[in-house]
């Protein structure tokens, strides 16, 4: 039972993953395409922490810290680019 709830997970993970993908490759304006990454990013760390519950290795702990620092970090520089800019695309 819980193989079948682990690749239902992260199946639906990876179609979140291709929306996610499409938002940022799609036309629209810059607050649109960081929403999409910063979601991706979410997308990607949800998966991460699945294959952490799969494996039971606190290796994937640090990694989840990681990126979850640099999606963080990477949302705030963008956030402030456009505020300075603007939501011109």
């Amino acid at each position: 039972m819980t193989d079948v709830l682990e690749i239902l997970t992260l199946g639906l993970l990876g179609v979140a993953g291709l929306l996610c993908v499409l938002r940022v490759v799609r036309h629209g304006s810059i607050p649109d395409k960081v929403l999409g990454a910063d979601t991706f990013v979410l997308v990607v760390i949800a998966g991460v922490a699945v294959g952490a519950g799969v494996t039971a290795s606190s290796t994937y702990l640090d990694i989840l810290v990681a990126v979850t620092l640099l999606g963080f970090i990477a949302t705030i520089t963008v956030s402030r680019y456009v505020e300075r800019r603007g939501a011109r695309a």
